[in-house]
Protein backbone atom coordinates (compact mmCIF):
# COMPACT_ATOMS: atom_id res chain seq x y z
CA UNK A 1 0.00 0.00 0.00
CA UNK A 2 1.55 3.60 -1.13
CA UNK A 3 0.98 6.36 1.43
CA UNK A 4 0.42 9.63 -0.42
CA UNK A 5 0.99 12.90 1.39
CA UNK A 6 -1.42 15.60 0.71
CA UNK A 7 0.49 17.37 -2.26
CA UNK A 8 1.31 15.05 -5.12
CA UNK A 9 3.63 15.39 -8.67
CA UNK A 10 2.41 12.77 -10.93
CA UNK A 11 5.81 12.88 -13.29
CA UNK A 12 5.36 10.86 -17.07
CA UNK A 13 8.76 10.11 -18.68
CA UNK A 14 6.75 10.68 -22.26
CA UNK A 15 3.57 11.06 -23.99
CA UNK A 16 2.07 7.47 -23.95
CA UNK A 17 2.49 7.13 -19.95
CA UNK A 18 1.52 11.04 -19.58
CA UNK A 19 -2.06 9.84 -21.88
CA UNK A 20 -2.20 6.45 -19.43
CA UNK A 21 -2.51 8.68 -16.37
CA UNK A 22 -4.42 11.07 -17.77
CA UNK A 23 -7.60 8.63 -18.57
CA UNK A 24 -6.63 6.83 -15.05
CA UNK A 25 -7.05 10.63 -13.65
CA UNK A 26 -10.45 10.87 -15.51
CA UNK A 27 -12.10 8.86 -14.65
CA UNK A 28 -10.94 8.35 -10.83
CA UNK A 29 -9.18 5.19 -11.36
CA UNK A 30 -5.92 6.68 -9.37
CA UNK A 31 -4.97 6.64 -5.60
CA UNK A 32 -5.16 10.47 -5.87
CA UNK A 33 -7.21 12.91 -7.83
CA UNK A 34 -6.32 15.50 -10.16
CA UNK A 35 -6.74 17.94 -7.49
CA UNK A 36 -4.18 16.56 -5.47
CA UNK A 37 -1.90 17.34 -8.05
CA UNK A 38 1.03 19.54 -8.41
CA UNK A 39 -0.70 22.57 -10.38
CA UNK A 40 -3.64 20.39 -11.04
CA UNK A 41 -1.71 18.84 -13.66
CA UNK A 42 0.56 15.45 -14.66
CA UNK A 43 4.22 17.14 -14.98
CA UNK A 44 6.97 16.08 -17.37
CA UNK A 45 9.80 17.44 -15.43
CA UNK A 46 12.20 14.59 -15.54
CA UNK A 47 15.34 15.42 -13.71
CA UNK A 48 15.36 16.08 -10.01
CA UNK A 49 16.88 19.54 -10.17
CA UNK A 50 14.62 21.42 -12.78
CA UNK A 51 11.75 19.94 -10.68
CA UNK A 52 13.25 21.49 -7.08
CA UNK A 53 13.78 24.24 -9.26
CA UNK A 54 10.16 24.74 -11.03
CA UNK A 55 7.74 23.66 -8.14
CA UNK A 56 9.66 22.79 -5.02
CA UNK A 57 10.62 26.23 -4.10
CA UNK A 58 6.08 26.76 -3.49
CA UNK A 59 5.90 26.86 -0.02
CA UNK A 60 4.12 23.09 1.17
CA UNK A 61 3.17 22.79 4.67
CA UNK A 62 3.66 19.07 4.22
CA UNK A 63 5.58 16.66 2.41
CA UNK A 64 5.16 16.08 -1.57
CA UNK A 65 4.95 12.40 -2.93
CA UNK A 66 6.57 12.41 -6.04
CA UNK A 67 4.92 9.55 -8.22
CA UNK A 68 7.18 8.64 -11.33
CA UNK A 69 5.92 6.65 -13.98
CA UNK A 70 9.19 5.48 -16.08
CA UNK A 71 10.57 2.23 -17.86
CA UNK A 72 14.08 2.56 -17.06
CA UNK A 73 15.06 1.65 -13.54
CA UNK A 74 18.23 3.50 -13.74
CA UNK A 75 17.44 7.02 -14.37
CA UNK A 76 18.16 8.76 -11.17
CA UNK A 77 16.32 11.46 -9.40
CA UNK A 78 18.50 13.63 -7.24
CA UNK A 79 17.24 16.36 -5.24
CA UNK A 80 18.95 18.50 -2.64
CA UNK A 81 19.47 17.77 0.62
CA UNK A 82 17.50 20.73 1.96
CA UNK A 83 14.25 18.71 0.04
CA UNK A 84 15.58 14.65 0.69
CA UNK A 85 13.50 14.78 4.07
CA UNK A 86 10.33 16.86 2.34
CA UNK A 87 9.77 14.65 -0.60
CA UNK A 88 8.95 10.83 -1.09
CA UNK A 89 9.96 9.35 -4.44
CA UNK A 90 7.72 6.46 -6.11
CA UNK A 91 9.08 5.13 -8.76
CA UNK A 92 6.12 3.19 -10.87
CA UNK A 93 8.10 0.97 -13.60
CA UNK A 94 6.77 0.37 -16.88
CA UNK A 95 9.84 -1.70 -17.85
CA UNK A 96 10.58 -2.88 -20.53
CA UNK A 97 7.88 0.36 -22.41
CA UNK A 98 4.58 1.63 -21.98
CA UNK A 99 3.34 -0.18 -25.38
CA UNK A 100 3.61 -3.53 -23.54
CA UNK A 101 0.16 -2.65 -22.74
CA UNK A 102 -0.95 -2.71 -26.59
CA UNK A 103 0.71 -6.21 -27.00
CA UNK A 104 -1.24 -7.49 -23.80
CA UNK A 105 -4.59 -6.06 -25.12
CA UNK A 106 -3.92 -7.36 -28.82
CA UNK A 107 -3.25 -10.78 -27.38
CA UNK A 108 0.06 -10.91 -29.26
CA UNK A 109 2.33 -11.34 -26.75
CA UNK A 110 3.81 -14.46 -27.44
CA UNK A 111 4.65 -13.38 -31.38
CA UNK A 112 5.69 -10.45 -29.53
CA UNK A 113 8.75 -12.00 -27.81
CA UNK A 114 9.73 -14.57 -30.57
CA UNK A 115 10.21 -10.95 -32.30
CA UNK A 116 13.29 -9.36 -30.82
CA UNK A 117 12.08 -5.99 -31.02
CA UNK A 118 11.39 -3.03 -28.40
CA UNK A 119 7.03 -2.93 -27.62
CA UNK A 120 7.12 0.51 -29.45
CA UNK A 121 9.04 -1.29 -32.61
CA UNK A 122 6.66 -4.25 -32.56
CA UNK A 123 3.51 -2.14 -32.57
CA UNK A 124 4.38 0.22 -35.40
CA UNK A 125 6.17 -2.62 -36.98
CA UNK A 126 3.73 -5.84 -36.69
CA UNK A 127 0.48 -4.12 -35.37
CA UNK A 128 0.53 -1.09 -37.58
CA UNK A 129 0.28 1.61 -35.30
CA UNK A 130 3.02 4.30 -36.35
CA UNK A 131 2.07 6.73 -33.58
CA UNK A 132 1.59 4.27 -30.69
CA UNK A 133 3.74 6.94 -29.03
CA UNK A 134 1.55 9.80 -29.58
CA UNK A 135 -0.34 11.31 -26.67
CA UNK A 136 -3.38 10.87 -29.01
CA UNK A 137 -3.22 7.57 -30.40
CA UNK A 138 -2.78 5.99 -26.59
CA UNK A 139 -5.37 8.33 -25.33
CA UNK A 140 -7.76 6.92 -28.41
CA UNK A 141 -6.66 3.55 -28.10
CA UNK A 142 -7.69 3.29 -24.31
CA UNK A 143 -10.69 5.58 -24.12
CA UNK A 144 -12.43 2.39 -22.79
CA UNK A 145 -11.19 2.44 -19.21
CA UNK A 146 -11.81 -1.53 -18.87
CA UNK A 147 -9.40 -2.38 -21.76
CA UNK A 148 -6.88 0.19 -19.35
CA UNK A 149 -7.37 -1.41 -16.69
CA UNK A 150 -7.45 -5.15 -18.06
CA UNK A 151 -4.21 -4.74 -19.66
CA UNK A 152 -2.58 -2.78 -16.58
CA UNK A 153 -3.70 -5.74 -14.61
CA UNK A 154 -2.31 -8.54 -17.39
CA UNK A 155 0.52 -6.71 -17.62
CA UNK A 156 1.67 -7.24 -14.05
CA UNK A 157 0.92 -10.79 -14.18
CA UNK A 158 3.52 -11.27 -16.71
CA UNK A 159 6.29 -8.89 -14.97
CA UNK A 160 9.06 -9.12 -13.49
CA UNK A 161 8.62 -6.98 -10.65
CA UNK A 162 11.52 -6.47 -8.21
CA UNK A 163 11.66 -6.10 -4.23
CA UNK A 164 10.39 -2.44 -3.78
CA UNK A 165 9.15 -1.79 -6.96
CA UNK A 166 5.61 -0.25 -8.46
CA UNK A 167 3.21 -0.84 -11.08
CA UNK A 168 0.33 0.84 -12.09
CA UNK A 169 -1.47 -1.75 -10.79
CA UNK A 170 -0.26 -0.30 -7.27
CA UNK A 171 -1.33 3.03 -8.20
CA UNK A 172 -5.12 1.91 -9.01
CA UNK A 173 -7.58 2.47 -6.57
Amino acid sequence: MINLSKYVACICEGAAEHAIIDILLDHHLLIFERENLINNDVLRCRDGQTFETRYLRQSFNDKVSVIRVLDSRKENFRLNKLYQGKVDVINVITAPEIEMLIILNENKYEIFKKSKLKPSDFCKIDLHMRKVKSYEFVFDYFSNTDILVSAIKKYTEISKIRAGEYTLLDILR
